[in-house]
């Protein structure tokens, strides 16, 4: 199946170019704890050899940044890594990655009376002293609030379309053009939709495609499967991540996957599964990272899933967070929301917390709220 590609730019990332004219990248992250370099080096080296072009890993804190240049020191594959909220840590992080993600919602965390223009001029500067490509990471659960405030309530995606927009105009004016932009949801179409309206906009930059918090397999797979079929059948995307929530020893199944979607989407073996993607009860789950303080988050999510499956017919959804990073903003939009700290986990019904219970404890109280809103629902 020929694909004409959108004429992207070109950016390296270490010994891969993603754009238009460069194959298709695929990317993966680590899960083990950043400051355990032997746990993950050896995951680094399992992701390289499932055949990651690049992989991210993050970094939260000054312990982790030390880590992270033993873990450059042991290996040699295309390392990308997460800022967070501190975008302070570029600089002790960049000699020993090939490319810096930061996430545009985040950067009003730290020194809030600074304007977001002067932290990215920081990360600018930066990436040109150590030869370090950016990625613009836009999230549908930590969009910058000002401009949640200049849009509709039910409006998500203008927000992030205007926040990734407003970063490449600096970047641009700045002369800094080795970047590439992401714009992901738990959500397979709006996932579609954002990133049409961007790749028409801004046809010349690279995107890097996934579904944030896809969740378990086979579902997650389902929802990635959805979005990249219909992105890069249309010629949009340079990179992809399949983001699975899957034991740390299962992290390569995400690499399998994405080569598989590739492979069909090139041979033209598309599965036009929206449906299968809508079922009325939508579990989401991020991706075990190195952020996740209890390995048990997994498990968690997989007994999530089988408990609520006398609610399929509802049109209900429950999303499963690994930390406190994303857990408390990335739950908001979900009807029931999970995110686990490391001994306990926090419930949500919507933007309201519940309470904490021990991870022994929270699938009964998980069912009780369940219950609760499908008879709310049933008697309106």
């Amino acid at each position: 199946m020929e694909i004409q590609r959108n004429p992207t730019r070109s950016v390296s990332i270490g010994t891969v170019t993603i754009g238009a004219q460069h194959p298709i990248a695929v990317q993966s992250m680590t899960a083990t704890r950043t400051r355990d370099v032997d746990a993950t080096v050896r995951q680094v080296e399992q992701l390289s050899a499932a055949g990651a072009d690049i992989i991210r890993i993050a970094v939260d804190s000054r312990a982790d940044a030390e880590a992270l240049a033993e873990i450059r020191r042991r290996t040699s594959a295309n390392l990308a890594v997460d800022l967070q909220e501190n975008y302070r840590l570029a600089e002790s992080v960049a000699p020993h990655v090939d490319k810096i993600r930061y996430n545009p919602g985040h950067l009003y965390h730290h020194e809030r009376e600074k304007p977001w223009q002067d932290k990215v001029r920081y990360l600018v500067d930066v990436a040109c002293r150590f030869d370090c490509a950016l990625r613009v990471g836009v999230n549908c659960g930590s969009v910058d609030p000002a401009k949640r405030e200049k849009f509709a309530a039910d409006d998500a995606l203008t927000p992030m379309l205007e926040s990734a927009c407003d970063h490449c105009d600096l970047l641009e004016e700045l002369g800094f053009t080795r970047y590439c932009v992401s714009l992901k949801d738990s959500d397979p179409a709006k996932v579609v939709d954002v990133n049409r309206r961007f790749a028409a906009a801004r046809p010349d930059v690279p995107l890097h495609l996934g579904v944030t918090e896809a969740g378990l397999p086979p579902d997650g797979i389902v929802k990635t499967r959805v979005a990249l079929e219909q992105l890069i059948g249309r010629g949009i995307g340079d990179t992809i991540r399949v983001s699975l929530t899957v034991p740390n020893d299962q992290k390569q199944l995400e690499l399998e996957v994405g080569r598989q979607i590739l492979a069909d989407i090139q041979a033209g073996r598309m599965l036009n599964a929206v449906p299968q993607a809508a079922r009325p009860l939508n579990i989401i789950a991020c991706p075990s990272c190195s952020r996740v303080e209890n390995e048990a988050f997994v498990e968690l999510a997989q007994r999530v899933k089988t408990i609520t499956q006398y609610a399929k017919d509802h049109a209900i959804t429950i999303a499963v967070m690994g930390c406190r990073v994303n857990g408390p903003g990335e739950t908001d939009d979900a009807d029931l929301g999970l995110w686990c700290g490391p001994h306990t986990v926090n419930l949500k019904r919507g933007s309201h917390t519940l309470g904490s219970w021990s991870y022994e404890e929270i699938l009964g109280q998980l069912r009780i709220e369940l219950d609760r809103l499908i008879a709310d629902r049933q008697t309106r």
